[in-house]
């Protein structure tokens, strides 16, 4: 299959390596890989990119209500506009949070750059 310019290939993330090499990954998978960094890396886990991350998981021990979702929004929005820049319209990024007792649900709408097709993804973190 021939790939095009717009949608190349990408290293899967975390690395595998099959029978014929590094596995691939598409636009989408990419993507997707690098929000799910985002989400789960703690601010100053990364040396040399201390700024890096929303350390979503500290959100455990928070009480879940809606002072918590406009934070974590926010903290969302700056850390994925950096991460995704060149790979996603940022203008298109939209960022909502919400939860009940126990459970925090993100939903992350973008619409990927260079193809303009929009897309969604859902992260629901137990345990908030």
């Amino acid at each position: 299959m021939a790939r095009r310019l717009i949608d190349p290939p990408y290293l899967k993330f975390p690395l595998r390596i099959g029978s014929k090499g590094g596995v691939l990954a598409t636009k989408s998978e990419h993507i997707r890989g690098q929000i799910e960094q985002v989400l789960f890396t703690m601010p100053g886990e990364r040396v040399f990119r201390p700024e890096f991350g929303a350390g979503v998981r500290a959100l455990v021990f928070e009480p879940n209500s809606s002072a918590l979702w406009q934070v974590t929004r926010r903290r969302l929005l700056a850390s994925l506009a950096e991460a995704l820049r060149g790979e996603v319209d940022p203008r298109s990024l939209e960022v909502e949070v919400s939860g009940d007792e126990a459970t925090l649900e993100i939903e992350i709408s973008y619409t990927l750059g260079t193809i303009g097709v929009e897309e969604k993804q859902t992260f629901t973190i137990d345990g908030v």
